[in-house]
C-alpha cells in the first residue's frame, strides 16, 4: 500500500471507534440476506448476542491503528486463523466478506464514506485478506497432511457418554473410519458440526478437548445452557438430550493457539472458572505426564459441588505430579460443607492471589472460564505485576475485552 492508502485508512481510525459495531452489525445484515448459505458456518448464537460483532469492530479497528505496521496484529491474525480453518472459511469467501464490509461502511457512515475512503479500504482489505488465506492454507495443509490428519470436517461415533456434573456431560469421539488420531496440543479445540432437525442451517461450535493428547478418542466436556430460547442452548441441550452413545457426529481436526508450552519447566497456575476448567484439566493431564516435577497450581471456581465437573479427575491426576489444588464455591451447599468439598468459600481475588501464590517472576498463566471471572483474573494478575508475556488465556467464542 502506498503512504496516500495508510494515511486514509488511519484517519478513519476515530470513526471505527465510535461507529464500529454498527457498520459490523449492518455488514453481517446485509452479508446474510444476500448469501444465507453462510449460516451453515457462522454461529448463530455469537450474532443473536452480538458478540460476533463486537469481535469484528475490534479486528477491523485494530487493523486500522496498525496498517502500517500489521506485523503487530499477527498473534490477532493467528487466532482468528485457527478458528477459519476449524469451521472451513475458504478463500471464495474473503471477496463475499469484502463486497459487504464496504457496502456496510457506505450504509453507516453515508455522505462522509468517501470515494477515497472506500478505495483505500478496498486496497487494504485486499491486502488483509491476502495475509488471511496465506496464513489459513498452510494451516489447512497441515491439518491434511499431519499423521492421521484430514481435510474439513469427517464423521466420529460417539463411543462413550459421561455425565461429570448436573450441567457438564462428556462425549468421548472416535473416528468412524477407524484411523490413527493426529496429536493435539494441551488447550486446543475441535469444531462439531451438527445438522439438528427443525433446524434450516446446520450449526458448528468449538469445544477444548478436555483430556490428553495420545488417547484413542477425543473427549469435549460440555455445559448444557438452560432452555432452547438461549441461543448457546440450541446445540448443547442437543448434544445433551438427543445424541446417545453410537451417533454420529462430524468433527474437524484440532486448532487453536491457545495451547500450554510444554518446552518450559517455570512455575504453573491454571486458573479456570466454571466450564473454561476444560482445556486446564488437558494441561494438567498433560503436564503431570511429561514433567512430574513441574510446579503446577491448579485452581477452579465453581457455584458448588452439583456443577463441578471433572473433580476427581483433577485430584486424582494431581496426587502423581507437583501439583497443588484449590477449588473455590460461590454458593456452597449442605452437602459440600459436610463433604468438605471445596477449600474456599466465595471468588478467586486478587488479596488471595497475592497471598497464597508464592511463585517466581517467571511463573507461567493460564486461565478460561466466564468473561466477568476472565476480567478478574487479568485484573489481579497485571495489578500483581505479574508480565504480559506470562500471561495466556482464551475466551469461549469470540474475542470480548477483559478490561472490566
Amino acid at each position: 500500500m502506498n503512504q496516500r492508502t495508510i494515511a486514509v485508512i488511519k484517519s478513519t481510525v476515530p470513526v471505527l471507534e465510535q461507529h464500529g459495531e454498527n457498520i459490523t452489525t449492518v455488514f453481517y445484515q446485509q452479508m446474510f440476506e444476500a448469501h444465507p448459505e453462510l449460516l451453515n458456518i457462522f454461529n448463530h448464537a455469537n450474532q443473536k448476542q452480538g458478540r460476533q460483532q463486537r469481535a469484528l469492530a475490534s479486528t477491523v479497528y485494530a487493523a486500522a491503528q496498525y496498517i502500517d505496521n500489521l506485523e503487530a496484529i499477527v498473534p490477532v491474525v493467528t487466532q482468528i486463523a485457527h478458528k477459519h480453518r476449524s469451521l472451513g472459511i475458504k478463500p471464495e469467501h474473503y471477496p463475499i466478506v469484502g463486497e459487504h464490509l464496504l457496502g456496510a461502511i457506505k450504509t453507516v457512515l453515508g455522505d462522509a464514506a468517501t470515494d477515497e475512503i472506500i478505495d483505500a479500504w478496498a486496497e487494504a482489505y485486499g491486502v488483509i485478506a491476502d495475509v488471511f488465506i496465506s496464513v489459513e492454507a498452510e494451516m489447512y495443509e497441515e491439518a491434511k497432511t499431519q499423521h492421521g490428519g484430514w481435510d474439513g470436517f469427517k464423521p466420529f461415533i460417539v463411543d462413550r457418554k459421561v455425565k461429570e456434573s448436573d450441567v457438564i456431560t462428556s462425549f468421548y469421539l472416535v473416528p468412524e473410519d477407524k484411523n490413527i488420531l493426529p496429536g493435539f496440543k494441551p488447550g486446543q479445540y475441535i469444531s462439531v458440526k451438527l445438522e439438528i432437525e427443525g433446524e434450516k442451517f446446520t450449526h458448528i461450535r468449538q469445544y477444548s478437548l478436555s483430556d490428553s493428547a495420545g488417547k484413542p478418542y477425543y473427549r469435549i466436556s460440555v455445559k448444557q445452557e438452560s432452555g432452547n430460547t438461549n441461543p448457546d442452548g440450541i446445540v448443547s441441550n442437543y448434544l445433551h438430550e438427543q445424541i446417545s452413545e453410537g451417533d454420529k457426529v462430524n468433527v474437524s481436526a484440532p486448532a487453536g493457539d491457545f495451547f500450554l508450552n510444554t518446552e518450559k519447566d517455570a512455575p504453573l497456575v491454571l486458573l479456570s472458572g466454571g466450564v473454561g476448567l476444560t482445556p486446564m484439566v488437558s494441561m494438567l493431564k498433560t503436564v503431570v505426564a511429561l514433567q512430574p516435577n513441574r510446579p503446577v497450581t491448579f485452581i477452579h471456581a465453581a457455584a458448588n459441588g452439583q456443577v463441578h465437573a471433572l473433580r476427581d479427575e483433577v485430584l486424582e491426576t494431581a496426587s502423581k505430579g507437583n501439583v497443588k489444588t484449590f477449588f473455590f464455591y460461590d454458593s456452597p451447599t449442605s452437602e459440600d460443607r459436610e463433604r468438605g468439598l471445596f477449600d474456599y468459600e466465595g471468588y478467586v481475588t486478587k488479596d488471595w492471589l497475592k497471598n497464597n501464590l508464592l511463585t517466581s517472576s517467571e511463573t507461567d498463566y493460564y486461565f478460561c472460564g466466564p468473561v466477568p471471572f476472565m476480567q478478574s483474573i487479568n485484573g489481579s494478575l497485571k495489578d500483581l505485576g505479574v508480565q504480559e508475556e506470562h500471561i495466556h488465556f482464551e475466551f469461549f467464542g469470540p474475542m470480548a475485552k477483559l478490561e472490566a
